[in-house]
């Protein structure tokens, strides 16, 4: 998985693909597909949520660029393997995740792994975690229409926003980097994530 679907399609980070070759993705994969844990492609995790194919939790992870100190906010936690691979980068991971069942189960899976420092929390995401702000970095693992502004407001100084943004099929990730009251935009690899759900995110 390292060698060809990461470094390979051009992920160059060293921390990034050490970390994505020591997270064990099998046991955050259904027992029914873990045949298919490292294949190159999402696989669903239930409740019509997916976790997302290797290379773009890379791709997505080194355009973040979480370091050792940082204080991460990470929003559609999913089943959690996003948030573990953070929680290797960086030292505070927050995660929040909409449908609480999904939301348990992830809190669960992270703590038998022994991911002491990763705090998993059942909300609407498109909000933020408010309570743990600001956050020098955020990533988005679900589409929106915009980027929502309660996650702008919620980066630390220089801070980064990772979030696919665009149409329900087909979106574009947008890289956010806040510097003061600025906030400057470009704009990445096109993709397809499951939508963002809540206040900020899509309606329906």
């Amino acid at each position: 998985m390292v060698v060809e679907q990461l470094a390979g399609r051009g992920i160059h980070d060293a921390r990034v693909l050490t970390v994505m070759g020591s997270v064990l993705r099998q046991c955050f994969i259904p027992a029914d597909d873990l045949a298919w844990a490292y294949a190159d492609g999402p696989l669903p995790i239930g409740y019509g949520q997916t976790i997302s194919q290797p290379y773009i939790v890379a791709l997505m992870t080194e355009l973040l660029g979480p370091q050792p100190a940082d204080r991460v906010l990470e929003v559609g936690g999913g089943c959690g393997y996003q948030a573990a691979v953070l929680g290797e980068l960086a030292n505070e991971v927050h995660t929040v995740e909409l449908i609480p069942e999904l939301a348990q189960q992830a809190g669960k899976t992270l703590a038998e792994l022994g991911y002491t420092h990763v705090h998993v929390h059942a909300g609407d995401g498109s909000l933020g975690w408010p309570d743990a702000a600001p956050y020098n970095r955020i990533l988005v693992a679900a589409a929106a229409p915009r980027a929502p502004q309660p996650l702008l407001d919620q980066l630390a100084e220089e801070g980064q926003l990772v979030i696919p943004v665009g149409a329900r099929n087909v979106q574009h990730l947008e890289v956010w980097k806040r510097t003061g009251k600025e906030f400057k935009c470009r704009l990445g690899l096109e993709v397809c994530f499951v939508r963002l759900r809540g206040q900020f995110g899509w309606k329906e």
